[in-house]
């Protein structure tokens, strides 16, 4: 059993097409032994349109663009690269991986060819699995950092050179075979046939999914609760706050106690609530508070942003 990491690079990419213009990979043993590394380079038919993953310009890759005319096209390079992720014999491996079989599944239903038909995994899922976190996607260069593991970023066969010293440094760490540091971990391959796609995934990452949408489930009947509370309150006219609007952040909404109380506050003093910080004259956060919600209510002109702190010593005389 060989091990094959792979990496692709585009001239461009858009949601339609992906003009690939090098595929380079990595095979190994099971104990890591380079058994061929490779940097196919591929004439794109278009031209360079190069962006970084945030679709900012100004992503450079180590390559004279000018030859790439005189390579292959990618009709000419799809058998040999078919036949070595379809190898039965081979584990396949990427980092980031389903952009690159979306890349695939571009390219081969752009030149009308067959859809590939393999299994594959991600050493990004792997390393987050590994290091138990899944709250942002880890990039190569950061991971390989971390690792102490050097290559060139963006020469597609040194990221799939990158990317098996990665695999390889997990597994010298626990001392295992990769395919006993997958099953260590629970890590599912994905599939890709008939242009059909099914990321690969672990048990970490599924506990995590479900925590989080807990998590949301639980917040979104806080804020129900909240917004049914608010919304039988009554004004009083004669309140020092009489045609003011106050709006909470979203880590006040969440504190039922404290909004609950809050909007008691605000509204036996004449004020009343909206969720729309537009409207309102007066914005309630914690000290500290950098969400979005609070980002944008600094920015706007007419609109007071106040601490708890401050919203209480509001109305000190009308605490019960």
């Amino acid at each position: 059993m060989n091990l094959v990491f792979f990496d692709i690079e585009c001239a461009s990419v858009n949601k339609n097409s992906a003009k690939i213009c090098a595929f380079g990979y990595v095979v190994c043993d099971e104990n890591f032994n380079i058994v061929k590394k490779e940097d196919i380079l591929i004439n794109p038919r278009g031209k360079f349109r190069l962006t970084d993953r945030s679709g900012d310009k100004g992503l450079v890759l180590p390559y004279s663009y000018e030859d790439f005319k005189n390579y292959p096209p990618f009709t000419k390079i799809y058998p040999q690269i078919k036949s070595l992720l379809e190898d039965g014999g081979n584990i396949v491996l990427g980092h980031s991986t389903m952009n690159d079989i979306k890349y695939l599944n571009l390219e081969t239903r752009r030149f009308k060819l067959p859809s590939f038909n393999f299994s594959f995994s991600d050493s990004q899922l792997i390393y987050m699995t590994y290091i138990n976190d899944f709250t942002r996607q880890f990039g190569l260069e950061h991971i390989a950092s971390e690792l102490g593991v050097e290559f060139t970023p963006h020469r597609a066969a040194d990221d799939a050179y990158a990317t098996m010293r990665v695999v390889e440094a997990m597994c010298r760490a626990k001392n295992l075979s990769y395919t006993d540091l997958i099953k260590l971990l629970r890590v599912k391959e994905g599939k890709i046939k008939n242009y059909a796609v099914t990321p690969p995934s672990s048990e970490g990452e599924r506990e995590y999914q479900e925590k989080i949408l807990k998590l949301k489930r639980e917040r979104a009947e806080k804020r129900i609760k909240f917004f049914n509370y608010v919304s039988r309150k009554k004004i009083k006219r004669d309140g020092e706050f009489f045609g003011k609007t106050f709006t909470f952040s979203r880590e006040i909404e969440d504190d039922l106690q404290k909004s609950l109380r809050f909007a008691d506050l605000v509204y036996e003093n004449g004020g009343k609530y909206s969720q729309h910080v537009t409207q309102s004259d007066f914005y309630v956060c914690e000290t500290g508070d950098s969400s979005p919600r609070t980002q944008s209510a600094l920015k706007l002109q007419n609109l007071i942003v106040i601490h708890t702190s401050e919203f209480e010593n509001m109305f000190q005389g009308d605490k019960n």
